[in-house]
């Protein structure tokens, strides 16, 4: 099985889902006339412009003019790719996603079998954990594990086992090819052999509970100390974090969540009963880690070792929760004292102490200031200069909202200044000078082609009137005469429930951009009353007019032609 989600599945899925319920539950909506609106989630803004269409089953941006359906949301608003938005979609729903292998004579064969990948690392995990019980060189992990202070709970909590020191271990017991493409193996001049030995596992799972990489520990002082799987198909380091699936089987909607550094970091934590860290994977954290994170909670805490590289990694993560920090989301900062990581200072200290460390932790602000400040003389001209030139490319990375009036508010503080307008002035450049109200309520006449095309798309079931009147097509002329075809067929073929559907047939089409502006397009006054029988008759009069200028057009061709001939 090729595992294709099968088309079938996702048209039902977007007759299904409520894109209003889909949408409310990450940007809460405000119903206004017929449709609902919130400031835009993917463009600063202080006039909401973001509406959502309960009829279209789509939503539509007036400011930066991003648009589409329930899948198009979740892309760009989680940043996922478009299986991963499908499966997204499928878990709101309630149901389960179902694969399909592709019989088409002419569709490329698949490479790599996705659902397989996930079934193999789940049976090369249950291997490791029954290495570490039963392999005689297990014994040393287990002692290194109970020297850390991890129980047999803990172990079994997060699956962790032990990669045997052999060349072969896996490649021995399971298929090449797919160890291969998971990264389970290393294939150097056409000899495969495994790519950890020796090394204590740790299993990552995606926020599902499915496994798609692994971490390894070594035992000794070998180098290097910790290893993760390379990038797979089913392993991007960019958008998964460790623990987050332990994390969300304790509590599904966590207070706060704690970022760690380290694998050992997070176990470390639960075993003292702190349930709510994750670890990044080795990377830097990311856009994708902190709007991953800010689903589940609205307060995140970067946790950091006290010595000098903490403290770098601490501004590094800083930096990039800026853009990120839309209105509801708190982020906090929490240095460790000394040599400390979280491991030894829960073990020195216990759990409940530490966890009146992460409730003391320093709020982003409050940090993001003494740092910059903390090698200048505020007192001195000079001074308040260099932190007003420091601290404006951050502050105007922030989404408009008061998060951000208040930290522009603290730097003209800061600096004794009472004219730092900048936050009015990015507003102004970010946002085209244009009226939401205007476009919204007062839409533009449209052309003819144009607005029966707009009427179509967003009212599918009206493809029932274009097939009463059986059109002979051949030598009709009007603008866009072929794209109207295009999609009439398209209609005809599939009878779309609703435009959301329509428009994930266009997904990656030609016509996708004009197919989404003439579903977005504005065909009446939101005051204005409209029912089932007032958009039949604007679509059958429009359609009818349309044809008769078809007509025209062509009669007045063919009168062009034959003046030509002679």
């Amino acid at each position: 099985m090729s595992g294709r989600i099968p088309r079938y599945f996702i048209d039902d899925l977007l007759a299904r889902i409520d894109i209003v319920d889909l949408i409310d539950a990450h940007v809460p909506l405000k119903k206004t006339g017929t449709n609902f609106v919130a400031r835009c989630p993917f463009h600063s803004e202080k006039t909401p412009s973001f509406s959502v269409s309960r009829n279209k089953q789509l939503f539509h941006c007036f400011g930066c003019g991003v648009s589409g359906n329930a899948i198009g949301f979740l892309m760009d608003f989680s940043h996922l790719d478009f299986v991963e938005a499908v499966e997204d979609l499928a878990t709101f729903a309630g149901v389960d996603v179902p694969r399909e292998a592709s019989n088409h004579p002419n569709s490329a064969p698949k490479k790599e079998n996705v659902s397989d990948h996930y079934q193999l690392l789940e049976q090369v995990a249950a291997f490791y954990v029954k290495s570490l019980r039963t392999n005689e060189a297990g014994k040393k992990a287990v002692n290194y594990l109970k020297s850390r202070s991890i129980d047999d709970d803990c172990a079994k909590e997060f699956m962790l086992g032990y990669a045997p020191d052999e060349w072969q271990a896996l490649a021995n017991r399971f298929d090449q090819h797919q160890l291969i493409q998971t990264g389970m193996l290393i294939d150097k001049d056409g000899r495969a052999y495994d790519r950890f030995r020796g090394r204590i596992m740790y299993p990552i799972r995606d926020k599902r509970g499915r496994i798609v990489g692994f971490g390894g520990r070594v035992l000794d002082d070998s180098l290097p100390k910790y290893l993760n799987s390379p990038e797979t198909s089913v392993f991007h380091k960019g958008k998964e974090v460790y623990g987050l699936y332990e994390l969300l089987r304790k509590d599904g909607k966590p207070k706060r969540i704690l970022i760690v550094e380290g694998y050992m970091d997070v176990i470390a934590l639960a075993g003292y009963g702190i349930h709510n860290a994750v670890a990044t994977l080795g990377t830097a954290t990311s856009q994708a880690h902190l709007d991953l994170l800010f689903r589940f909670s609205s307060e995140l805490v970067f946790c950091f070792d006290g010595d000098n590289a903490g403290r770098v990694a601490a501004w590094r993560a800083m930096e990039a929760t800026f853009s990120a920090l839309k209105e509801g989301r708190q982020i906090r900062i929490l240095l460790l004292p000394g040599q400390h990581d979280p491991d030894s200072m829960v073990r020195e200290e216990g759990g409940e102490k530490f966890g009146m460390r992460v409730q003391q932790s320093q709020p982003l602000s409050d940090y993001f200031f003494s740092t910059l400040s903390s090698e200048l003389n505020l007192n001195e001209m000079e001074g308040r200069s260099q932190l007003i030139n420091k601290a404006k490319p951050y502050l105007e990375k922030l989404p408009q909202g008061v998060f951000r009036e208040m930290m522009f508010a603290r730097l003209n503080e800061l600096t004794r200044s009472s004219g730092l307008d900048v936050s009015e002035k990015s507003a102004r450049l970010a946002q085209k000078p244009i009226s939401n109200k205007s476009q919204a309520n007062r839409p533009l006449p449209l052309p003819l082609p144009r607005r029966v095309m707009a009427l179509l798309i967003q009212h599918p079931q009206l493809i029932d009137k274009v097939e009463q009147k059986e059109i002979i097509w051949e030598g009709l002329e009007f603008p866009g005469l072929q794209l109207f075809k295009d999609i009439l067929t398209d209609v005809l073929e599939e009878k779309p429930a609703n435009t959301a559907i329509l428009l994930e047939h266009y997904r990656n089409h030609p016509n996708e951009k004009t197919v989404k502006v003439l579903a977005s397009l504005a065909l009446f006054p939101q005051d204005q009353k409209v029912d089932a029988e007032w958009v039949e008759n604007e679509f059958s009069n429009g359609f009818e007019n349309l044809l008769v200028q078809a007509r025209k057009e062509a009669d007045f061709q063919k009168l062009l032609a034959k003046n030509k001939k002679h």
